[in-house]
């Protein structure tokens, strides 16, 4: 599971989880325990996370099941406030798409990490990490840093969340999960007001 920035940098990498294990549940892990030293976003700022993450605070998701396609938004029926949010979502999304094909192309050995052991595998996307953010700060003129094709990603706004432990854990994600709703509403209310204007 990775944070990557604007500037197509990684600002928070986990690795050494197998790859069969969900990345919302990387996520619940990295932000509760302590040890991670998970950077939690300051108040009134949200990671963009896609839609396999539940909304809560600090995280921010599309809706789910409204669709974000360009040809799609020009629909006459549906939610054109929740489809306008998914699409500006999504086009902002489109930096991490971005960073992890750069990296990808850049480090063939991230394809298909041979047979290590995990702690190599592990380390051996790390120093990959390290080395591509090198890269950008010291070449960011490098062709493969330039923004391609902004398009949005391909699919709707529906995937599976991780597992939860307790009733009690249910609800508090549950009263987390609608406050960043709310303010995911209030944002698409304020986008879909803006294009009125």
């Amino acid at each position: 599971m990775a944070v990557v920035d604007f500037e197509m940098k990684f600002t928070y990498l986990v690795a050494g989880w197998e790859g069969s294990c969900h990345d919302a549940r990387v996520l619940n892990v990295a932000t509760s325990n302590p040890a991670f030293m998970f950077p939690h976003a300051p108040e009134g700022k949200y990671y963009l996370v896609d839609a396999g993450y539940k909304n809560k605070p600090g995280f921010l998701a599309p809706f789910r099941g409204q669709n974000y396609h360009l040809h799609d938004r020009r629909r006459e029926d549906g939610d054109h406030r929740k489809e306008m949010f998914n699409y500006r979502h999504a086009s902002l999304r489109n930096v991490i798409e971005r960073t992890f094909g750069v990296w990808k192309s850049r480090f063939c050995i991230l394809r298909g990490i041979p047979r290590y052991p995990l702690e190599k595998q592990r380390d051996i996307v790390i120093a990959c990490a390290v080395l591509h953010n090198f890269i950008k700060l010291f070449s960011s003129e490098e062709a493969a840093f330039n923004p391609e094709d902004d398009a949005v990603d391909d699919g709707n706004a529906e995937d599976d969340v991780g597992e939860v432990s307790t009733q009690q854990r249910q609800q508090q994600q549950r009263e987390e999960s609608n406050d960043m709703g709310h303010i995911r509403d209030r944002i698409a209310d304020a986008m879909w007001n803006d294009r009125l204007d």
